[in-house]
């Protein structure tokens, strides 16, 4: 699958709501029911990051969930996205781009949302035919400001911004043209996912689910 493919595949699912739940599971029991509230809240597409041992579990377990389409995240290498496809991810969300992982994610037909903090970067990844971008990380990168500002001279590229985006701040990425949806945290946070808060978890999901998205 060509980077062109798989941004095309990621922009479809991007398109699917206005947020992607960003994931950090350390019980593998809680990945299945987690998936199911968040996507009983309408947020179907799910990213768990590979920062635990019990990630690939969790991945594992979320893809059988009816409705889910999971990806994993902080994808940083070939091993990381050959493990991320054998768990089930239907995508990978890297934090920036290296030769060698965006030659396994073609090799292994695993779309790839690479990161981009800069206007070269987002250049390079357009030459490269990625135009399904995550901004990372949004807040301290620039935030709205700065997407904004992306808009004019590259017209091709779309985001995903993630890092230090919450309720609050979720609007403002969202009503910008070059945006297609957001990532963020705040959906499923450490103190619900311990407490098994399963309905708190579905109501800001609704939530979330029902914040405008401007583009596309």
């Amino acid at each position: 699958m060509t980077p062109a493919l798989q941004s095309h595949a990621l922009l479809a699912l991007c398109r699917l709501a206005p947020v992607i739940p960003v994931l950090v599971i350390d019980e593998p029991a809680d990945a299945a029911p987690l998936a199911r509230a968040l996507v009983e809240g309408g947020l179907p597409v799910l990213e768990v990051t590979l920062r635990t041992p019990a990630a690939l579990a969790a991945i594992a377990a979320m893809a059988r969930v009816d409705g889910a389409r999971i990806g994993a995240g902080t994808v940083l290498s070939a091993h990381d996205a050959a493990r991320a496809k054998a768990a089930g991810a239907e995508f990978a969300v890297a934090p920036g781009a290296t030769p060698g992982l965006v030659g396994a994610c073609v090799a292994r037909d695993l779309p790839l949302m690479p990161g981009a903090a800069t206007a070269s970067e987002v250049m390079t990844l357009l030459e490269q035919g990625y135009t399904m971008l995550k901004f990372f990380p949004a807040a301290a990168a620039g935030g709205p400001r700065f997407l904004s500002s992306l808009a004019a001279p590259l017209p091709r590229a779309r985001f995903c911004p993630t890092g230090g985006i919450s309720a609050e701040t979720a609007p403002g990425y969202l009503a910008l043209p070059n945006v297609t949806c957001v990532g963020g945290s705040w959906i499923a946070p450490p103190e619900l996912l311990a407490a098994k808060d399963w309905a708190g978890i579905a109501e800001r999901a609704r939530a979330a689910a029902a914040l405008a998205t401007a583009s596309d």
